[in-house]
């Protein structure tokens, strides 16, 4: 069989481009490594920018059932600084991916699409008809296109990034679930503290999720003054140096063990090769400071199947830079002036002074809220 499309991984990006394609009437193979559930190190809060994607793949409402309660402010921890934005408004919702995984895969083949899964994709080679990809298990799979939506955070095989040296400023990322935490109701915080910047969130079953980013200098430094493992210097690395994550969970319960993986790349990468297309955090992502990693992979396959459904696949690059190019920019930028003390203390300075600037920040990140 000749499929339209072969869509390596079923995370959200691969299996949003699933559903939206096997919706449209094209036959669809989804080639997805691992079992799910799964345990995945990415923070958990979709952002209201996502909806309209969530929608068109039929998971809207079992996402706003399944979620965490709305957020309705965005703020920022550093040092004893407690700062939120004065204005309410619902910016989004958090789902363990454990959760969101399972619900748009079995969408995708509640439209049709064919799922293969556990088994990983070991070489793509380009036909007359289009690609043929190779499974593990010797079974073979012909394509017109091959959509690349396997991640970029510990990826192998065929998609693979190369290799980098290591530096003092790669950045290591580590995620846990807390129970009984203090984080004031609605409030999305982002953590700056030295050397690295996080976020806390209420997820799904009254559970708050820590997801953060430390650079390696960093946590040797959080290594050699706390002890223990790295996520546990890491841990005390942060409520030793910020107060509101100290509040927010001295008294919580961890649940479960802390994931961790790294070094993260952040950054744009090529989108379109011939007619392979790459989308989610393969394609570019943003540093995860700006909590839109989820979101932006929903969006960016959003985009990719309207392209490609519209016979006009070949605007995907420069379209899927013009939309999330400048986030990834700011991303950057925000990134480096939670990491470092001199940066940190003058934003904290502006922000203060200007609380409402929080808000400009979340938009800057991509984000669009909708009425409280």
């Amino acid at each position: 069989m000749l499929y339209d499309a072969v869509i390596v991984g079923a995370g959200p990006a691969g299996s949003a481009a699933a559903r939206l394609l096997a919706e449209a009437g094209w036959s669809v193979a989804l080639v997805e490594k691992s079992e799910f559930p799964r345990p995945k190190v990415c923070g958990e809060f979709i952002s209201a920018t996502s909806m309209a994607v969530l929608k068109a793949c039929g998971v809207a409402t079992p996402f706003i059932a399944a979620a965490g309660p709305a957020v309705t402010r965005v703020g920022v921890y550093a040092g004893n600084a407690m700062l939120s934005a004065p204005r309410e408004q619902v910016w989004g919702r958090a789902l363990g991916r454990e959760h969101l995984d399972v619900l748009l895969r079995d969408a995708a083949l509640a439209a049709g699409a064919r799922l293969f899964q556990p088994v990983e994709v070991i070489s793509v080679r380009r036909e007359a008809s289009g690609y043929l990809c190779t499974l593990q298990d010797g079974y073979e799979l012909s394509a017109r296109m091959v959509i690349a939506a396997c991640g970029s955070w510990n990826a192998k095989g065929v998609f693979a990034l190369p290799a980098a040296p290591p530096k003092s400023s790669d950045l290591f990322a580590f995620k846990a679930h807390f129970s009984q935490s203090r984080l004031p109701a609605g409030l999305m915080p982002l953590l700056a503290f030295p050397g690295g910047y996080g976020g806390l969130v209420q997820s799904d079953a009254g559970r708050t999720s820590l997801s953060c980013c430390v650079r390696r200098d960093a946590l040797t430094r959080a290594r050699q003054r706390h002890g223990g493992k790295a996520a546990q210097a890491v841990l005390a690395h942060i409520l030793e140096t910020t107060k509101g994550a100290r509040l927010a969970l001295e008294h919580a319960t961890l649940e479960g063990h802390f994931l961790s993986t790294g070094p993260i790349r952040p950054g744009i990468r090529p989108r379109q090769d011939d007619r392979v297309y790459f989308t989610g955090n393969i394609a570019g992502e943003a540093h995860p400071v700006i909590a839109e990693g989820i979101s932006m992979a929903i969006q960016s396959s959003g985009l990719l199947a309207e392209l490609l459904i519209a016979h006009r696949g070949e605007r995907y690059a420069p379209e899927w830079k013009r939309r999330f190019a400048p986030r990834i920019r700011a991303a950057g930028v925000f990134a480096q002036l939670a990491m470092r003390a001199p940066t940190r203390a003058a934003s904290l300075g502006l922000l203060r002074a200007v609380p409402s600037l929080i808000g400009l920040g979340a938009r800057l990140s991509g984000k669009v809220p909708i009425s409280a």
